[in-house]
């Protein structure tokens, strides 16, 4: 039986203090809590639609904001995907996926190579859902792009309501990753012509 790709790890600064656990071999299930209820929503749709179980514990200050709580959690998921990812043996790599929210249309496509960059093509009509500063979105999917040393393209191709908008994004990230982690059993070595990712 082949071993199961997981990780955990915490990380502790002056302003958040997280645990994560986050297996790719999962079956979608989540036990979140991050003191940023729409980011809790977003990150539990993540996981059940990639099949992937993650457990998150933060405490952060959210009585200044939300941003640092948002960060620090893209930072710590990126390096838990990482970390379980291991060599890339036998992964498909590349992953796209378009996902429906009424209105909403949104597509994630990744690119497991190990050079991170996000490119986003999304206009939210409004600054906030909820307390929740939708910039931060960006900000979120930049450092887990980074830290998981990922190609991130995310386009949200119409909407007009912006939840809708950003749960699209989340539950097609969380469907184009399931697809890039994939094992094939046709891949040998990693899919690169250069021998390593």
């Amino acid at each position: 039986m082949e071993n199961i790709r997981k990780a955990e790890l915490s990380r502790k600064t002056n302003e958040t203090n997280i645990e994560l656990g986050f297996t790719i071999d999962g079956s979608g299930n989540a036990n979140i809590e991050t003191g940023v209820p729409f980011m809790s929503h977003m990150l539990d749709l993540f996981a059940k639609h990639g099949q992937f179980d993650l457990n998150v514990n933060a405490q952060g200050d959210v009585d200044v904001d939300d941003h640092h709580t948002t960060e620090d959690i893209g930072i710590c998921l990126g390096q838990a995907l990482q970390t379980a990812l291991g060599d890339k043996r036998g992964i498909k790599r590349y992953g796209n996926a378009f996902v429906p929210m009424d209105e909403a249309l949104a597509q994630v496509v990744v690119d497991l190579s190990n050079r991170p960059h996000l490119e986003m093509r999304a206009e939210f009509p409004s600054q906030k859902v909820g307390t929740f500063d939708t910039e931060l979105v960006h900000e979120f999917l930049w450092k887990l792009a980074l830290e998981a040393r990922m190609n991130l393209h995310v386009i949200v191709h119409y909407g007009h309501n912006t939840h809708h908008m950003i749960e699209a994004v989340f539950k097609a990230l969380g469907r184009a990753l399931d697809e890039a982690t994939t094992i094939d059993p046709r891949i040998q070595g990693v899919p690169s012509t250069k021998g390593m990712l």
